[in-house]
């Protein structure tokens, strides 16, 4: 625990007005006298403060009630555990008389002329003597009281300390010493008036002693040697360098105004700088700054302040100034003719080495050689370089020498500076140096020689294996034949080819296709050896490129598509997975006759052609074949199945066939079966009228059993149930209403005549199937001899299908259909002959041609009906 000591040092007294404003100051406590180190200084009336120096302030505005009012000081030596205590005792003022110490009856007036005087000036190491009067301050209360006069701060009780006193009584301050200015520029004091009991009526005052320099220190550079770089050759008035000097006197007077100027020149030849003597900028002077002659200068400067007056201080510094090169001579061989010698078929190789000689700093861009082959050097079969360290230039061989070809070489080679050039002032332009190499060529015994070194054969895609595909021979360089050379593939490599060992012909060992992992690339780097009968080897490169070839058929990329009533073109589209020029332009065409005479291909361009109806055709499913033809002459079949339909937008068909309405008949399932029905009736009808005719020319009456003379009885197990319904296409009644029938010769025409019960009216004929009329005499007009067309055929069937189908969907029972609608076996599909329906699409006359591509079982039941 800290304990301090805790004494009472002495007691004070201040008189002050009744009323105390803030900070103001209530006097002044010699703290020293009571305690030396006060560490810690406090009062113990929060109204009043301490400072330092032991001014007494108040810190608000206070009134005294009472005549007395008492607070303490405490003084604290922490360091030495030491603890004081000064009483202060304020006591109201009381008016005296005039001249009396303690009597004011009036105001104290103040002037801040005599207690405030302008700062001191003292000259910096002056002589004396000491001490030396500087100032004196007064306070214009020493007409009323008696004031003793103290200061305290830095040159007082401040290091310097002891520099600077006051005399107590007259206030007048003295200095015991010089002083200098570099170390002490200015002095600040604080002076103080009091009485003898210690009451300040004065407020502490701030005085100013300022030290006036005196020219007592030299400048000094702030570098003991500057180093300067210029080029050579470099023109008049090029900034060099600044040096820059120094001078610890005060600035902006004649003490620091310093000048410049140089002193002496080593080498000392024509000055070759100049200096600016306010800025110590040095400068070229003479324009003929030669490195090869002087490489550097040393120059011995001077600075003086005083604006350079002579009796001014000086110092001196060295500046040096050293010579950049510059690439201002070129380089010079040492000899102008060189021989040597090498062995032909020698590659990277060195041969020759020249030098030179060159005037400019070595190492530098401006001495590096740089060496070319000028001419001589066509087939680029040499090559000179730069040795770094030696300067030399090394010529060497790098594509073999042909002693059958040249037994001599003869090159010019030139040399440059990795710098370009810089001309000196008002010098001629320099030249390039030469000199001439002679390469004697010895012979040797060499291997034979591949020509060309590197072959490229083309290979069409998928040739056959063995195709022969081209001839890789060499020479023998001594002979020039190709006499006594074998040929071989070193194994290793890509197994395309092979070559015949005898006479050099390639063949192709594979099948080369650009679709397989390894021949992706499309070509092989073959590496092929010649050996001669001295065992001498030479070696050449076959690439062998597969060039793309026509191996892929064309075909349309969409084959389904619908066609509503607009009845707008088909853009039909071919893929082919070759190359230029086996793919586009394709040529598209339609194998089928009957079909191409109903639809037409029109080229759009070299990819897509329009298929289109040619004229105003049955709705229905077509299914067309296409072949398309590529650039190559390759063919692709194709089926096009196209969906006639009777609609707005194809969405409407939804992949069936749409057949126009009329009245209240709606076709649907049973309609379309009834339509199958009807075609499959007619064409049985057909057949079995084809059976019915002969050769020769035969003029019969038509019986009522007609039908009979035409089908063939096959052999039953039980005859067939007779149906009588009116609805069935009556047969017997067109024998009823009169027929006729014709023969001449080897064809036989049978023809049913019109009557009332619009009966069958046409039939196909025998051989030739042809449809024909013939008319009699005898009283009645001659039958017409015009064949029916197959609209009249269409004309007499329609409306009885028709009908037959609208009693379909009238009886509910179904039992018309039962009688009609039959269920046949599948028989397949993609029969030669096309749909049984379409019959019903034909436009042109006599259109039978499909009667001649039946299916198997129609064709057996045909042989059956033409033989008897």
């Amino acid at each position: 625990v800290l304990s301090l000591c805790c004494e009472a040092c002495k007691k004070v007294i201040f008189h002050v007005p009744s009323e105390l404003e803030a900070d103001m100051l209530v006097g002044r406590v010699d703290l020293k006298e009571c305690l030396q180190s006060a560490e810690f200084i406090s009062s113990s009336d929060g109204n009043f403060k301490v400072l330092e120096d032991g001014s007494v302030y108040t810190t608000s505005a206070l009134s005294l009630s009472d005549e007395k009012k008492t607070f303490t000081i405490l003084l604290k030596d922490i360091q030495e555990q030491v603890q004081k205590k000064i009483h202060v005792d304020l006591l109201k003022e009381e008016k005296k008389t005039p001249k009396t110490r303690h009597a004011r009856d009036t105001v104290l007036k103040r002037t801040k002329r005599r207690w405030g005087p302008i700062p001191s000036v003292m000259i910096e190491n002056s002589l004396g003597p000491f001490p030396l009067q500087i100032q004196q301050v007064q306070s214009d209360t020493a007409q009323n009281y008696t004031i003793y006069y103290s200061a305290s701060g830095p040159g007082i009780d401040q290091d310097p300390k002891g520099l600077f006193y006051i005399e107590r009584e007259t206030g007048n301050i003295f200095a015991t010493r010089a002083v200098d200015r570099e170390q002490y520029p200015s002095f600040q004091i604080i002076c103080f008036a009091t009485t003898p009991d210690g009451y300040s009526p004065e407020v502490p005052l701030v005085h100013t002693i300022r030290i006036e320099d005196d020219n007592d220190n030299a400048p000094y550079f702030t570098q003991d040697v500057f180093e300067f770089c210029v080029p050579e050759n470099s023109r008049p008035g090029v900034v060099v360098g600044k040096v820059i000097a120094e001078d610890r006197d005060e600035p902006y007077t004649l003490h620091t105004t310093l000048k410049y100027r140089i002193v002496s020149q080593t080498p000392p030849v024509t000055p070759a700088f100049s200096l600016h003597g306010d800025t110590g900028v040095i400068s070229v002077l003479m324009p003929q700054l030669d490195r090869e002659l002087v490489p550097s200068y040393t120059l011995l400067v001077e600075v003086r302040d005083m604006a350079g007056q002579p009796f001014g201080l000086c110092t001196t510094g060295t500046v040096v100034v050293k010579i950049e090169d510059t690439n201002d001579n070129a380089p010079s061989f040492k000899q102008i003719q060189y021989e040597t010698r090498v062995e032909e078929n020698r590659v990277s190789v060195e041969i020759l080495r020249v030098s030179v000689v060159d005037l400019d700093e070595p190492g530098s861009p401006g001495s590096g050689a740089v060496y070319e082959i000028i001419r001589g050097n066509d087939d680029q079969a040499f090559e000179i370089t730069t040795d770094k360290n030696t300067n030399e230039g090394i010529l060497c061989v790098v594509k073999g020498l042909d002693y059958e070809t040249a037994k001599q070489r003869v090159l010019v080679i030139g040399v440059n500076n990795e710098a370009p050039y810089v001309l000196a002032p008002h010098s001629q332009q320099l030249s390039q140096s030469t000199c001439s190499v002679t390469v004697h060529v010895m012979d040797v015994d060499e291997g034979p020689v591949f020509k060309p070194c590197l072959l490229r054969l083309d290979v069409k895609e998928c040739e056959d294996i063995g195709t022969a595909i081209g001839r890789y021979v060499a020479e023998d360089p001594e002979t020039g034949n190709s006499e006594g050379i074998r040929y071989r593939i070193p194994p290793g490599q890509c197994n395309w080819i092979n070559i015949d060992d005898k006479s050099g012909e390639v063949r192709t060992v594979r099948v080369l296709d650009r679709d397989l992992g390894e021949m992706r690339r499309g070509q092989c780097n073959v590496t092929v050896l010649a050996i001669d009968r001295n065992g001498k080897t030479g070696t050449g490169t076959i690439q062998v490129c597969i060039v793309p070839g026509n191996k892929n058929f064309p075909r349309i990329a969409q084959t389904d598509y619908i066609m509503c009533r607009d009845r707008n073109p088909i853009c039909l589209t071919a893929e082919d997975a070759d190359e230029a020029p086996y793919s586009a332009p394709f040529v598209y065409r339609i194998a089928d006759r009957n079909l191409a005479s109903m639809w037409k291909l029109t080229p759009y361009d070299d990819n897509c052609w329009y298929l289109s109806p040619k004229s105003d055709i049955p709705y229905g499913i077509y299914e067309i074949p296409v072949s398309v033809t590529d650039n190559g002459g390759k063919i692709g079949e194709n089926i096009v199945r196209v969906n006639l339909c009777d609609c707005v937008t194809p969405t409407e068909c939804d992949g069936r066939t749409r057949q126009l309405s009329g009245g209240n008949v709606t076709l649907g399932l049973w309609a379309i079966l009834a339509m199958i029905l009807g075609s499959l009736l007619l064409l049985l009808i057909l057949i079995t009228i084809c059976g019915c005719c002969g050769a020769g020319v035969m003029h019969r009456q038509v019986t009522d059993d007609c039908a009979n003379h035409n089908l063939i009885i096959s052999n039953t197990e039980a005859p067939g149930e007779e149906v009588m319904d009116h609805n069935i296409i009556p047969l017997q009644n067109t024998c009823d209403q009169g027929g006729y029938g014709v023969k001449t010769g080897e064809q036989q025409t049978f023809e049913m005549v019109k009557g009332r019960g619009h009966t069958l009216e046409s039939v196909k004929g025998g051989g030739h199937q042809t449809l024909g009329s013939v008319k009699e005499g005898g009283g009645q007009p001659m039958m017409d001899t015009c064949r029916y067309s197959y609209s009249e055929w269409h004309n007499f069937t329609h409306p009885r299908l028709g009908e037959k189908v609208h009693l379909c969907r009238q009886d509910e029972e179904q039992k018309h259909s039962e009688d009609y609608l039959l269920s046949y076996n599948y028989e397949g599909k993609g029969s030669l002959a096309g749909s049984v329906g379409c019959c019903s699409d034909q436009h042109e006359e006599e259109a039978l041609d499909f009667l001649d591509q039946l299916e198997p079982k129609f064709r057996t039941l045909a042989e059956t009906c033409i033989k008897r």
